[in-house]
């Protein structure tokens, strides 16, 4: 279970090379599948990361995952109504700390993807052209069977950006919505970003 759930917040750590313009006319399934097998083989032709070296994968995430993701969507949401209380430089605060805990995240959980020989299947969602919100299914096949992933998308002047995905029945928002709410309820904004910021340190390196 935990080693499934690692390996679906690396997919969802994939990176994006096309060019904002490309980006902007993709739809939500080619954005989905480009991150995911673009940062998948990236790490594979890479032979530091494919070494697994946690410093060269962190910076394959951080270079070519953030461009394809709303982080600070993503924070907004699962913070929840804090977030509108919270003043500019607290909702900076927040959102740099978030980041840092996503990519660590990703990227370690990404290091267990260099050796394994992965096929992916994307399903294009029915939406109109006007939709701003869409979910796409995938299918992560292995050796471990048929794992089904859902991303969540919304459309943004810069194209389809993912900022959520469904893991099992659970959206990873809602899982951090329920980390979170505890600390905002214990010291409020404040004591949020401090847990943060100390989770981070204690798993820098």
């Amino acid at each position: 279970m935990k080693r499934y759930l690692s390996v679906c917040f690396a997919f969802l750590l994939a990176a994006m090379s096309f060019s904002g313009e490309a980006l902007a006319q993709s739809s939500p399934e080619v954005v989905v599948k480009a991150a995911v097998e673009g940062t998948v083989n990236a790490m594979k032709a890479d032979p530091q990361a494919r070494g697994g070296d946690m410093a060269k994968i962190t910076q394959l995430v951080q270079t070519r995952f953030v461009p394809a993701t709303d982080f600070q969507r993503t924070t907004r949401i699962a913070v929840g109504k804090a977030w509108a209380t919270a003043t500019p430089e607290q909702q900076k605060l927040l959102y740099d700390q978030f980041q840092t805990l996503l990519v660590r995240t990703y990227a370690s959980s990404m290091s267990q993807l260099r050796d394994q020989d992965v096929k992916f299947i994307f399903d294009a969602p029915k939406i109109d052209s006007n939709a701003k919100d869409a979910v796409v299914e995938s299918h992560v096949i292995s050796t471990g069977g048929d794992n089904p992933v859902r991303y969540r998308l919304q459309k943004t002047p810069q194209g389809w950006k993912i900022y959520d995905i469904d893991m099992m029945g659970a959206w990873l928002i809602q899982v951090y919505q329920q980390q979170f709410s505890g600390q905002l309820e214990k010291g409020g904004v404040d004591g949020l970003i401090k847990f943060l910021t100390e989770h981070n340190a204690r798993t820098a390196g």
